[in-house]
Order: C-alpha cells, then structure tokens, then sequence
C-alpha cells in the first residue's frame, strides 16, 4: 500500500533531498505535495483534504511555523499524521511538537533511513521519536527532566499567535493586513491585544518573546 507523503519546508535543497532519498529507497512512499511554509500547506489541504496520508513538517518556517501549522492541520483533518522535523533537538521543541499533536520527531541530521522509518510508523499509527529527542521523553516519564516554564502563549488566540509572527519576522501592520486580506485597523487591534495579554509593549520584546517561545527562529 503506498503512503501519500506531503513535506512543507522552506527549504527547496531539503525537499529535494528527501525527495531523492524516496524516489531511491521507499518504492511505497509517494511525495504528494510540497510547500514551503504552513499557510502554503493548509491552503494546499483545503483545496485537495486526501492531500497525504502523513505530513513532514518543518518547526522552523516562515508566516505560520510548523507547530501552529500542526494544530490547525490536526484541527481540521484530526486522522491527519505529522512527523515534525527540526535543526534542533531541545526539549521546549520536542515538548511543543508533540502537545500540537505530532506522532513522530526528527532531526535535520537524521539520516534518509531514519526519515524513511519514521514516516513508515506514523502512518502504521505509531510514535517515533529520533534517538537524539526520545530521551527527553524518558527523563519526563522518569520525572528526571526539569520542570518547562510556564508559557503564557495559549492565552494569544491563533490568528494573534500568525500575527505575532509576522511582527517578529518584520513585517509591517501594512504587509500583515494584505498577508490576511484584513483591515489595518484590524491588525493594530490584534497587535494591541497581543501586547495587553502578553503585558510586553515594545517591539524589541515582542520579537525576543516570539524567539523564546518558537514562534519563530531567526
């Protein structure tokens, strides 16, 4: 039975990798669709829902990163399967890619075998987790980990949590506004709740929080 694979990374080399290493190795896994960034992706599954059968999705990507991407895939098409793939192997991402749902962790240095095995468990309806990530989730079965600090991020709506993105990223309220097809006025208000909810006021801090949290990676 063939898998339907669809990969959304804003790196053309990094798909075109993967793909090579299928086309070469994984007669069953099939490349579906690519995107190079979350909005790019969701758009894509709107437009055709049997899209893929399992989703490779970068953390790190430009307008809407790959946790947001996740809920919001797993929200509508909650059958959906994400492995999530990364260029870094801490705890705080591992911790928020699995609490968005994703069933499988990968690191960007992980081998084509290791891309291959764990899109093949995540579609059998199992966990994978690279062996450089699984043993946080054996020190937090363990009770051995440190304690997360506490985010106060799921206070800020998912529309707030884009445009905190996008801020971060430097874009303007003007280029937001035509990002979302929404008002200016409407932007500065969700900026403004942003900042309320958040108690940070300057844009200096909102970029610093925005890095702390992973919204996004610069």
């Amino acid at each position: 039975m063939t898998i339907k694979l669809a990969i959304a990374d804003d790196h053309s080399v990094v798909r075109d990798g993967i793909r090579a290493a299928l086309e070469r190795k994984a007669p069953d896994i099939t490349i579906t669709g690519e995107a190079s960034n979350g909005k790019e992706l969701l758009d894509m599954v709107q437009a055709n829902p049997d899209l893929a059968d399992v989703f490779l999705i970068d953390i790190s990507m430009p307008l809407l990163n790959g946790v947001e991407t996740t809920r919001r895939l797993l929200r509508t098409r909650s059958k959906s399967k994400v492995v999530m793939l990364s260029m870094h192997d801490d705890s705080p991402s591992v911790e928020k890619a699995l609490k968005a749902g994703a069933r499988g962790f990968i690191v960007k240095l992980s081998n084509s075998d290791e891309i291959i095995q764990a899109v093949r468990e995540v579609n059998a309806g199992r966990f994978y987790l690279c062996p450089k990530v699984s043993k946080y989730v054996v020190q937090g079965f363990l009770g051995q980990g440190p304690m997360p600090a506490p985010s106060s991020l799921p206070t800020l709506t998912p529309k707030e949590r884009e445009v905190l993105q996008l801020i971060a990223e430097g874009y303007s309220s003007k280029e937001i506004a035509a990002e979302f097809g929404l008002s200016l006025n409407t932007v500065h208000v969700h900026r403004n709740n942003i900042m309320r909810k958040l108690d940070i006021h300057k844009q200096a801090e909102l970029i610093r929080y925005a890095l702390k949290e992973g919204i996004t990676h610069l």
